[in-house]
C-alpha cells in the first residue's frame, strides 16, 4: 500500500533495548508502551497514525488517556486525548488524523501518556512515508 509504513524487525528490536535501558519491568511500569505505529500520508503534509499502546494499569481510575507525535527534539506536532479505558482491549489501537508536517520533517516519535504519571514509556520512531 503507497504511503503506509510498517515497522521492521529492526524498530521492534530497537524498542525491546531501549526498554530494557530504562529499567522498567511490567512489575513497576508506570506508562503505556508504544508498541506499534503505522503512517500513512494523506495529502497536503498532514499524516494520520495508527498507533498501538499497551497498558499496565487500565481501569476507570488509571488508565492511558493520551498519546502524542512528536519531533525528534520534542515539539509536539499532535495528541489523542483517550476518554476512557481499554480493560476488555489490551493492547489497543487508536488513530490520530489530519496531523500537519512541515516538510523537512523526515521522522517523528510516538509516545503514550498515564493519568498518573503523564507522558512516557517506550516510545518509536518512525519515518515518514514519501520524504
Amino acid at each position: 500500500m503507497k504511503g503506509c509504513l510498517t515497522v521492521s524487525l529492526t524498530a521492534l528490536v530497537t524498542l525491546f533495548s531501549t526498554s530494557l535501558a530504562f529499567g522498567e519491568t511490567d512489575a513497576e511500569q508506570r506508562h503505556p508502551d508504544v508498541i506499534d505505529v503505522r503512517v500513512s500520508a494523506t495529502g497536503d503534509n498532514r499524516f494520520t497514525f495508527q498507533v498501538t499502546l499497551s497498558s499496565p494499569y487500565d481501569t476507570p481510575q488509571r488508565y492511558a488517556d493520551a498519546l502524542r507525535v512528536m519531533t525528534d527534539e520534542g515539539d509536539t506536532l499532535g495528541v489523542r486525548e483517550l476518554l476512557h479505558d481499554h480493560a476488555s482491549e489490551q493492547p489497543f489501537t487508536r488513530s490520530l488524523s489530519g496531523v500537519s508536517i512541515a516538510p523537512g520533517i523526515t521522522r517523528v516519535v510516538v509516545q503514550g501518556r498515564d493519568q498518573e504519571y503523564g507522558y512516557g514509556g517506550q516510545t518509536m520512531t518512525v519515518s515518514l512515508p514519501d520524504r
